[in-house]
């Protein structure tokens, strides 16, 4: 199976299922927060790695067989797609004030980001490519610096 199709239950859960809870949301989802000095930097390696997961996602295949890097990377993958749409669904519903706080934010400030490193890890698990792994991980350190930016902005 191609890699490509691991990106759709991704996309209809990210786009889709946001949409489905509330329109508005997608907006404030997309939003970054105002960065500077490296964060910039680290905005562009992050917009870059995602582009390039989502391409090189397209010229792997997925490993089907019955050995434990599929069981392994097939168990991740879902976890991580029922914590983006738990971290969706809880986003989509935020408090008065506009934060969300509820559900797994109640826990973590960043269950977004934790879905989507599990699901872009599994993926590479379920394709066995180290070089796929090599731009999650870049996507994943990327992150760190946006989150830095938006807990000040939140702050």
């Amino acid at each position: 199976m191609n890699g490509f199709f691991l990106l759709i239950p991704f996309l209809l859960v990210r786009f889709g299922l946001l949409s489905a809870l509330d329109r508005r949301v997608i907006g404030r989802a997309a939003h970054f927060a105002p960065m500077a000095g490296r964060e910039r930097i680290a905005y562009w390696v992050y917009q870059l790695a995602n582009a390039a997961i989502f391409v090189y996602l397209c010229f792997l295949r997925v490993r089907i067989e019955a050995a434990w890097p599929f069981y392994a990377g097939l168990a991740g993958y879902a976890c991580g797609l029922v914590l983006c749409a738990a971290s969706m669904a809880d986003f989509a519903a935020p408090s008065e004030a506009g934060f969300s706080s509820g559900g797994l934010y109640h826990f973590s400030r960043n269950p977004m980001y934790v879905s989507y490193f599990l699901i872009f890890a599994d993926c590479a698990l379920l394709m066995r490519s180290l070089a796929l792994f090599a731009m999650v991980f870049v996507f994943q350190a990327a992150a760190h610096w946006i989150i830095l930016a938006e807990e000040r902005w939140c702050v």
